[in-house]
């Protein structure tokens, strides 16, 4: 079965990429992954985590279960939180989402007879049972993804360089040829996406959001706003593939940040990683509790090896990483494997 969603010439010229669905919808696939079967790209986090949302977190997830049936779609963490990486940031945005919003997510899903009374209370806006699921996602989040999300945000940036760099050399069109074969194929005008449900999108110049993921259930989703149809859907597709191990994509920021070490020497790799999200070199020296000569030094010395960049934003300097320090991160993260 397929989507297929149909292009406009101005639906290409506003096609677009972007890094993240955001850290609560990977928590919400996270939670997924763990009820599936094994995986081999994701043995090394099962493992890590437990193979079920068992004991005191099950009892923690039980909201955010609810609202996962196992059968039909499952709640859209994405539409309710939106992109943010930070979780605090999330939640404040689920507990602050529409009423009209929730209750269509809510009423969309095929809820278990036992939760129905729950998510009827959820849907009419009941606050109760948005702090309940709101304390949910950020249980899952502290033990599924929390651990993992340095290293996760690294593969996502440099998926996003990635198209983005294609799109840069080819236009909209290469990128689309390029996206994620077999699950997504370029017929022109016509972008089919490998799905268990047949549908026909008509972006009507809207244009389309590309977005990876990780925890991705190894099939490309395309996500719509239910309230607002005027917002462009959303094409997410996995950055773990099927036939690899993936074992090094779970290493714990402390153990990445340890090979870090070892190959930059400690505060070398300390202002290359602060680097990643942009800091000025105040922030800096701040962030690592070095001085702002020994910051600027160091920051001196990765500019000249290209691993991070440097421009003035007002009357301060501010350093970011380069595709090449992105890709050094994301390499030592994964243990310098293929």
């Amino acid at each position: 079965m397929t989507k297929r969603i149909h292009f406009t010439a101005e639906d290409l010229a506003r096609t677009r990429v972007t890094g993240t669905l955001g850290v609560a919808a990977e928590t919400l696939d996270g939670i997924a992954r763990l009820r599936e079967g094994r995986t081999p790209a994701f043995q090394r986090w099962r493992t890590s985590v437990g193979r079920e949302p068992g004991g005191r977190l099950r009892a923690q997830a039980g909201p955010l279960l609810a609202l996962m049936p196992p059968h039909g779609p499952q709640i859209d963490m994405a539409g309710l939180t939106g992109g943010t990486t930070c979780i605090d940031e999330a939640v404040d945005n689920l507990l602050a989402a529409p009423r009209a919003l929730t209750r269509l997510e809510v009423e969309y899903l095929d809820v278990r007879p036992a939760h129905r009374m729950w998510a009827q209370t959820l849907a009419g806006g009941d606050r109760e049972a948005r702090l309940q699921l709101a304390g949910a996602l950020r249980a899952c989040h502290r033990v599924a993804v929390a651990p993992y999300w340095q290293q996760m945000r690294l593969d996502l940036d440099t998926a996003r360089a990635g198209y983005a760099r294609t799109m840069a050399a080819g236009g909209v069109e290469r990128l689309l040829e390029t996206l994620c074969d077999p699950l997504v194929r370029w017929r022109p005008p016509v972008l089919e996406v490998r799905h268990p449900r047949d549908a026909d999108i008509h972006l009507r110049g809207r244009g389309l959001v590309i977005a990876p993921t990780v925890f991705s259930s190894q099939q490309a989703e395309v996500l719509q706003n239910l309230v607002d149809q005027e917002q462009p859907p959303v094409l997410a597709l996995p950055t773990v593939g099927e036939g690899t191990d993936g074992s090094a994509h779970w290493l714990t920021e402390e153990a990445a940040e340890r090979s870090l070490d070892d190959l930059l020497g400690r505060t070398r790799a300390a202002v290359l990683a602060a680097a990643a999200d942009g800091c000025s070199t105040t922030e800096l020296a701040r962030r690592l509790g070095i001085s702002l000569a020994t910051a600027s030094e160091h920051a001196g010395v990765l500019r000249r090896a290209a691993l991070i960049s440097t421009r003035r934003d007002g009357k301060a300097v501010l350093h970011t990483t380069t595709h090449l320090g992105a890709a050094l991160l994301a390499s030592v993260s994964r243990g310098f494997g293929p």
